[in-house]
């Protein structure tokens, strides 16, 4: 459990940087050379190397290299404790949402049935 909280935390902190959202973003569309990932960035490559690194730590990327060039991939499967942990948070949410849609309900019958009906009037407002 632990473990799963470490891992949880790491996907967390390296989805937190934007270059490396953008970097799953498009590894969402295939595989890419770091070279052909860091194109759009404005960086030196050590840096975006930084990047990369956090991102195969997090067990979010996997790469592999082939000559001079290193490939890089989405490792699904690291999402999926992620995926687990939200809808667990959602679970939790809706459950609150529906007790308090109930106890408003409750709070509006409540109300209704101490008011006067308006159907009744009163004797000299004519």
């Amino acid at each position: 459990m632990a473990n799963q909280l470490n891992r949880l935390d790491q996907i967390f902190a390296a989805l937190a940087d934007p270059t490396r959202r953008a970097i799953v973003m498009r590894l969402c569309a295939g595989e890419a050379s770091v070279g052909e990932l860091a194109d759009p960035f404005d960086m030196a490559l050590p840096s975006f190397m930084k990047h990369i690194h956090v991102l195969e730590v997090s067990g979010l990327v996997e790469s592999e290299k082939s000559g001079r060039v290193r490939t890089c991939r989405l490792s699904p499967d690291a999402l999926v404790g992620a995926e687990d942990w939200f809808q667990q948070q959602r679970a939790i949410w809706e459950a609150r949402l529906d007790r308090f849609e109930a106890y408003v309900m409750k709070l509006k019958k409540e109300r209704a049935a101490k008011r006067p009906s308006r159907t009744t009037k009163k004797k000299g407002s004519e």
